[in-house]
């Protein structure tokens, strides 16, 4: 390789570098690029590339992501793909997560944070009440694209396909440009991230996201990273969830893991998991006697839970419902709504309550439950777990999303405030249990920007 001209050795590093497949276009300028990063670095370019290639040179790398990156993108960009998140792929994620009442999205190659930031609109626009938590993380190689997009402040030129109604509900005007709506900006998040490096835990969970965008960003990679990108991307997304990509990919007419989805003129990909093969028949085996149960699963469970492995925390807990014990039967009601199974979750919830001890876990599982089709009732079981245990911040955060719903400032303002005292003293086991897969920061995050709304349309002062 060292004896190849310097253009084809500049291309092979960064296909291992970045992954990325490069020719020397006005849009990409790899061989200027090359000739100033030498100079910059007071080398020859067989010097710089010796230097580039032998080991790793993260400060380099990043100069390099920035100046070979394509950048130039916009609000609402490809509006039919957005039609077809809006009016099909969002309802349908929202009837998936009642349980949680969370969505969470995903923008890779999320350059200046236009596309995260519209994902997060689309998101906020179709969650069916204020209290549904919103999550998006756009992920890019570019430290600078992500130093603009955490500004949230954009040009006119940047909002050229958003309707007139839409930047005025969405956007505040600056000096400067137009800046994200607060509520919206605080609910996403960027991270920088090579996707030809080893898989981050942090960004590739599994079953995490209810929508992917990874759009105009594989034709740029190199087979071997589309693979390992595809890989993680199928991993992350929830059953049901939805794969955005460029008009100029495709994942073929039989992906694996996806089924292919039309929306008018919009191809996306919905993620699926296969039915497990049926056992072939076999000559009867001896039964075997089933393994004892681990003592105590509880701290598995709440592991899996905090995961979001919600299938196996339910097969783990099946193992020692037979003892009836109350903890474990909460957890069991837990994982049931948060999959969605809200009649056996309440099912559960009584049964607790029936057993005839005052618990306040078990009654705010069950205003859970009811919060969907009852919120009234809902708020009374939430006010009866707040009374059996006052230090219990999560009752009274549902208690003040409810009268933000309703419209009641004042009693939301008591009970979000409330539960911004208690909530750095809960306990982690109820954060896990009852955070819908936030921690507390979010949850505080979120408790404070309720509050400033409510404090904001009651008049009232803190």
């Amino acid at each position: 390789m060292r004896d190849d001209p310097p253009l084809v050795r500049f291309r092979g590093i960064l296909e291992q570098r970045l992954g990325w497949v490069t020719a020397d276009t006005e849009a990409v300028p790899v061989l200027p690029v090359l000739a100033e990063r030498a100079k910059a670095r007071r080398m020859s370019e067989n010097e710089y590339l010796n230097r580039l290639s032998v080991r790793d040179w993260p400060e380099e790398t990043t100069v390099l992501a920035e100046r070979l990156s394509i950048t130039e993108t916009y609000f609402f960009r490809h509006g039919d793909q957005f039609r077809a998140l809006a009016e099909r792929v969002l309802p349908e994620r929202v009837a998936a997560r009642a349980g949680q009442r969370a969505l969470r999205l995903l923008s890779v190659g999320c350059s200046s944070g236009e596309e995260a930031y519209s994902l997060a609109i689309a998101a906020h626009r179709a969650r069916p009440a204020p209290d549904w938590i919103v999550s998006v993380l756009g992920i890019d190689a570019n430290p600078e694209m992500l130093r603009r997009a955490g500004q949230a402040v954009y040009s006119d030129w940047s909002l050229r396909e958003t309707p007139a109604d839409m930047r005025r509900r969405w956007f505040r005007p600056v000096d400067d440009g137009f800046r994200v709506l607060p509520e919206v900006a605080a609910t996403v998040r960027f991270a920088e991230h090579n996707v030809a490096d080893p898989d981050d835990p942090r960004i590739w969970q599994p079953g995490r996201y209810d929508v992917i965008f990874c759009r105009n960003l594989l034709m740029y990679l190199t087979p071997a990273t589309v693979a390992r990108l595809l890989r993680r991307i199928t991993a992350a997304l929830a059953p049901g969830g939805a794969l955005f990509l460029g008009h100029t990919d495709s994942l073929g007419s039989d992906p694996d893991g996806f089924t292919v989805e039309t929306f008018g003129d919009t191809v996306y990909y919905r993620r699926v998991v296969p039915a497990p093969a049926p056992e072939r028949e076999s000559r009867p085996r001896p039964r075997a006697v089933p393994p004892r149960p681990p003592a105590d699963v509880h701290p598995r469970a709440l592991e899996l839970l905090r995961d979001e492995k919600f299938t196996e925390a339910l097969d783990l807990i099946a193992t020692v419902l037979p003892q009836r014990r109350p903890r474990d039967l909460l957890v069991h009601g837990v994982l049931l709504a948060q999959r969605g199974r809200l009649a056996e979750a309440e099912a559960t919830a009584r049964a607790l309550i029936d057993a005839g001890v005052p618990d306040a876990d078990a009654h705010h599982l069950l205003g859970v439950c009811q919060e969907v089709d009852e919120p009234d009732r809902a708020a009374g079981q939430y006010r009866l777990a707040a009374y059996l245990d006052p230090g219990f911040a999560m009752p009274r955060l549902r208690l003040g999303l409810l009268a933000r719903r309703r419209g009641d400032g004042r009693d939301a303002t008591a009970e979000l405030g409330a539960a911004l005292e208690l909530l750095p003293r809960e306990s982690e086991e109820r954060i896990t249990l009852f955070g819908g897969g936030f921690g507390r920061l979010t949850l505080s995050t979120l408790c404070r920007t309720e509050l400033d709304a409510a404090t904001a349309r009651s008049g009232t002062s803190r």
